[in-house]
């Protein structure tokens, strides 16, 4: 027994040697995530939406005024939630206060023509600033959205040289993927596809028989499309 002692020593001494060799990850490795969509993740919260309306036109708005207006009532009717605020501008000088009415008199008109109740309108004023200034009409209403948690543009660590042990790690930048996952947010008409799909829609019937009988025969349904843009479907839909 006393003979191997100094070979057990050296065995338990080697076996620390290399148990130190082994790097623990949950103790030094980083203290972000590696992925992108973990580190900025993509959430929903409150938000609103606001639409700044010229007064233009005697008593009516001008197409491009009445198209922007026509789309922003439409998403309310969609996705808003409470009331939608109309802020007339005060101040102004009374020729542009008239317009200001004449317009906010077409809105009305248009959010009545668009199914929009009178009692879901809420109008107020706000103080003008600058009277030598435009002053429009604002229209905003809440809704859910989809935005990035994590705030974008931040660079705790330089992308060149910092440390050594920062450019030993081999890992992304912190900023990575955030510009990606804010444009992602804001395309996204309805939060909710984030969250779950979709239900699946009524099945086309006529194009499923159509299908079927094909490959009973042994063709192939499937449609052929060519390079030069132009397509069989209009003949297998019977156009």
């Amino acid at each position: 027994m006393t003979a191997l002692r100094p070979q057990l020593l050296a065995a338990v001494a080697l076996a620390a040697l290399l148990g130190a060799c082994q790097a623990d990850r949950a103790a030094t490795g980083s203290v972000y995530p590696h992925d992108y969509r973990a580190r900025p993740p993509i959430v929903l919260a409150d938000g609103s939406r606001s639409l700044d309306v010229s007064p233009t036109g005697p008593g009516h708005l001008a197409p491009r005024q009445r198209a922007d207006a026509d789309a922003f009532l439409l998403e309310y009717r969609r996705y808003g939630r409470g009331t939608l605020l109309v802020e007339l501008p005060r101040g102004v000088a009374p020729a542009a206060g008239a317009a200001v009415e004449r317009s906010a008199a077409a809105i009305r008109r248009l959010a009545a023509e668009g199914g929009v109740p009178a009692r879901e309108l809420a109008v107020s004023g706000y103080a003008v600033a600058n009277p030598g200034l435009a002053a429009p009409i604002r229209l905003s209403f809440q809704r859910m959205e989809a935005r990035v948690a994590d705030q974008c543009g931040l660079w705790p660590q330089d992308l060149g040289v910092s440390t050594p042990m920062a450019n030993l790690r081999n890992e992304p930048n912190w900023n990575l993927g955030c510009a990606t996952q804010s444009t992602i947010a804001a395309q996204v008409a309805d939060p909710v596809d984030l969250v779950r799909g979709r239900t699946e829609g009524r099945i086309d019937t006529v194009r499923r028989v159509k299908d079927i009988d094909q490959l009973r025969i042994g063709k192939d349904p499937s449609t052929n499309w060519r390079q030069d843009g132009q397509t069989n479907v209009g003949s297998r839909l019977g156009i």
